[in-house]
């Protein structure tokens, strides 16, 4: 019966029986059987086949929460046969604006260390991957910003720079702009930083003159002067010549980092526990060590006394 709960589940999180075949390897017709082989055991409809393409009743909806309940109960009697080793897959998410080379470079390192994991890694905006993770697509997801219904824990934050060239960081100091004002370089909605952003300077809409994905062609374009633009502090070391941070300390750009982990994981909630220890200590470190900003030296920063 593991296997037709196991298909339910894929149901629920792939939306068609032909995506579920796809996945699992059966044909279309084995994956049917399947879930009627479960309804006939449960005495009750799990899907609504009226709708096309058809979707879960509200007992098939009960029966893949208490389905996925199962499954990991299943995977740590697994593990008693193998020890405390965490096997199978890892599906985490991570959000755009931390996806760069090192905690990517973390990311890797963590799950190379535990030999029986494969790693299933989606980037997107932060709460695309928290509603993912609601829908049970993702074992675990870390996100920027207020941990959303349902809890998540604070593993760190991320404090924001403004960087501009500094032939418009000149214009700045000058009193060319205003923060509600100035032309920016930003990431498309909905980023979580440029949601800040937006909050802080108190303007809905800012005046953005680009709008750019990829964060090298951001800096490519600050470069040129088209605008102010956001960078994490703790890679402002890495921004090259021409490119400075502008002193906008009245914007308070900081996000706590969030990391949300289902609880039916199993031996695989080490993979969660050991990637939470090392990101904490990354941010940790970036928020508390001196300020990196070239010919800079400040005294350390100490953390915020509440969470935006």
């Amino acid at each position: 019966m593991i296997d037709e709960i196991r298909t339910l589940v894929a149901f629920a999180e792939e939306g068609s029986i032909q995506r579920v075949a796809d996945r699992v390897r059966l044909t279309q017709p084995a994956v049917s059987r399947q879930v009627q082989r479960l309804e006939a055991l449960l005495g009750g409809a799990l899907l609504d086949r009226r709708q096309k393409p058809p979707q879960l009743t509200a007992l098939g909806a009960r029966a893949v929460e208490k389905g996925r309940e199962i499954l990991a109960a299943f995977e740590e009697m697994k593990a008693l046969a193998h020890g405390a080793e965490p096997r199978g897959v890892f599906r985490l998410g991570l959000a755009n604006g931390l996806s760069d080379d090192g905690v990517s470079s973390i990311v890797a390192e963590v799950v190379d260390g535990f030999g029986g994991i494969s790693l299933h890694l989606k980037t997107g905006w932060s709460g695309e991957l928290a509603e993912l993770y609601r829908q049970g697509q993702l074992d675990a997801a870390i996100v920027l910003g207020e941990a959303p219904p349902g809890g998540g824990a604070v593993i760190g934050h991320e404090e924001l720079a403004v960087i501009a060239a500094s032939q418009f960081a000149d214009r700045w100091r000058a009193g060319d702009f205003t923060l509600a004002d100035m032309p920016w370089v930003l990431s498309p909605e909905p980023c979580d930083a440029r949601r800040l952003l937006a909050s802080r300077v108190g303007r809905r809409h800012l005046p953005v003159t680009g709008e750019l994905d990829d964060p090298r062609l951001q800096l490519a374009w600050v470069r040129r002067g088209a605008g102010a633009s956001l960078l994490p502090r703790r890679l402002l070391h890495a921004v090259g010549e021409g490119i400075e941070e502008i002193e906008a300390a009245s914007l308070a750009l900081t996000l706590p980092v969030v990391l949300l982990a289902s609880p039916h994981l199993g031996a695989r909630g080490v993979v969660a526990d050991t990637l939470a220890a090392r990101l904490s200590d990354v941010f940790d470190r970036a928020f508390e060590a001196p300020d990196s900003r070239p010919g800079r030296n400040s005294p350390k920063r100490s953390r915020p006394k509440t969470v935006l």
